[in-house]
């Protein structure tokens, strides 16, 4: 991994952890999820009309992608409405870097050197570890399920995306395409569940929410490239690293308690993302 994609990968974590940060607007997980999928799909139909058509073999690649990300829209969404920020939000996402390991290891031959196997194994230990409060604080578990099927689909999708947009050799169409179809599906899906109450009313959610939609679709666009440079593995473990600025943000901004737990998570997921990067 150079220096380059390294750098780009961090930023695109920083951008990861202020949209999260962007969607605590006081509104319902699901509401809130709604926008963030609208304006990712209505960014992806203007890329996506932009640029040249998909060659047909992309095309499988694209649908897959897009189904998943709107499973881990849907299972993210559910977990939030059973459990707290700071504890779904690392579970999901601390488990995906290691699920993803696993599966590029035996399916796909992606492999990494051991140094940077290291890495990725004390970066998501340092996630899980942040998320450990589930077991010990007494919140509800049933959060549980929701928040292990996000890191599943989290894991699906960046292996899809990584694979497809080498595929297509075009990763911003592709990703438009993707958003476009992800964010449609979710919409649908959660008028038909849901009703009219899966969409806000208060402008100020719709122009929080907007915001949120273009940091994250910079930050994945940068992630998806990143894929065509660098082992998926090692993008994917590094993004992680938005645990940590997230971490950051809630005690710096929100005066969120830094307990040892959270400061310990945070020092491993620094060791795992400097691991990374000597092993590079």
């Amino acid at each position: 991994m150079t220096v380059t994609v390294f750098l780009a990968v961090l930023a695109a974590a920083f951008l990861h952890a202020v949209w999260n940060a962007l969607l605590r607007v006081g509104t319902s997980r699901v509401a809130a999820m709604m926008v963030l999928s609208l304006g990712q799909s209505v960014i992806g139909l203007v890329i996506a009309m932009s640029r040249d058509w998909p060659a047909e073999g992309v095309w499988p690649w694209i649908i897959a992608s897009g189904l998943i990300h709107t499973g881990y829209q849907v299972f993210l969404s559910l977990a939030y409405e059973h459990g707290d920020l700071s504890r779904v939000y690392p579970l999901a996402r601390g488990s995906a870097p290691l699920i993803t390991l696993i599966v590029g290891w035996l399916w796909f031959s992606e492999a990494i050197s051991p140094a940077a196997t290291a890495g990725v194994l004390v970066l998501g230990g340092g996630i899980l570890l942040l998320a450990s409060g589930v077991w010990t604080s007494g919140e509800s578990r049933r959060m549980l399920p929701y928040a292990f099927g996000s890191a599943c689909a989290t894991a699906g999708y960046t292996l899809a995306d990584g694979l497809g947009a080498r595929v297509s050799g075009d990763p911003v169409t592709f990703l438009g395409w993707v958003m476009l179809i992800s964010g449609t599906v979710f919409a649908v899906l959660m008028l038909g569940l849901r009703g009219r109450s899966s969409v806000p009313t208060a402008p100020r959610v719709w122009a929080l929410g907007s915001l949120a939609a273009i940091a994250s679709y910079a930050a994945y666009a940068v992630v998806v490239w990143a894929m065509t440079q660098a082992p998926i593995a090692m993008v994917a473990a590094l993004r992680e690293s938005s645990i940590l600025f997230a971490v950051l943000i809630g005690w710096l901004v929100f005066r969120e308690k830094m307990t040892p737990a959270k400061a310990l998570s945070a020092a491993m997921i620094a060791a795992g993302v400097l691991l990374m990067r000597l092993a590079s």
